[in-house]
């Protein structure tokens, strides 16, 4: 690598590990940036994944605080993400590398839309456990149900191709849990991170020739910065704020995998 390749990829690795700690799609970042450079796309994929570790653990490291009280039900959701990380890093490493290209769009916007009406579909969610009788704080069987499978879907997804899967699980657990806006971006962070670790051990022990290494250290130490800078900057955003850089960064996802 050049040294103008080496500094691009480093600064990638820092915006990826930034946006991911507040919202989640920073692949957006350093993906493009390494199929820049010559990487195929899979290789680049698997380095990509090896690469943000890092950011994740710093990035979930940051909002611990907002985990407090949330590992009753993530005690659920992590197996969920860990088979389907296994699941969807098998698929990267046996299916084609287009193969879910068609639904990643539509998946976005579902999720985007989630996020949009997220206060609006809590209060539904609310009115009608309250006229059943029900606390709404408490979360049915057939909720936490549906959050495991949602969970399962978007393991899947994350260890396949990884892009913007903070997005869509701010968008699933939104839906259909109760909390506030920053302690579902902390469980946001704890699952993409199993997901991202799951998929990069899988890749190195299965792939490792087919790694970019220099440019997945480079990613790291980028990212493990970032995740830093994204858990100071992140904890201090107001809910609207924070759903509207979702949507935002969601669109602009969206737009930049059709193209």
């Amino acid at each position: 690598m050049t040294w103008t390749e080496i500094v691009l990829i480093f600064l990638a690795g820092i915006g990826a590990g930034t946006i991911n700690t507040i919202v989640g799609s920073g692949t957006l970042i350093t993906f493009p940036t390494l199929l820049a450079f010559g990487l195929p796309p899979v290789t680049a994929t698997m380095s990509n994944a090896v690469g943000l570790v890092p950011g994740n653990i710093s990035g979930t490291w940051g909002y611990r605080r907002e985990l407090a009280g949330q590992w009753r039900r993530l005690r659920w959701q992590l197996p969920a993400s860990l088979l389907g990380a296994l699941l969807g890093a098998w698929l990267l490493l046996h299916l084609p590398a287009n193969a879910f290209e068609s639904i990643v769009p539509v998946l976005l916007v579902l999720a985007l839309l989630l996020v949009i009406f997220q206060t609006r579909i809590q209060r539904w969610v609310r009115a009608r456990s309250e006229k059943a009788g029900r606390d709404h704080e408490i979360i049915s069987r057939q909720r936490m149900v549906l959050l495991v499978s949602a969970t399962f879907l978007t393991g899947i997804y994350g260890g396949y191709f990884a892009a913007a899967q903070g997005i869509m699980l701010m968008g699933l657990m939104g839906a259909l849990l109760p909390d506030k806006l920053q302690n579902l971006n902390a469980a946001k962070n704890v699952l993409t991170l199993l997901v991202n670790a799951v998929s990069a051990l899988t890749y190195t022990l299965v792939a490792f020739d087919r790694i970019n290494w220099g440019a997945a250290g480079l990613i790291a130490v980028g990212s493990l910065i970032g995740g830093f800078l994204g858990a100071g900057v992140g904890r201090r955003l107001s809910p609207v704020v924070l759903r509207c850089i979702i949507v935002a960064l969601g669109s602009f996802a969206i737009v930049r995998i059709l193209l």
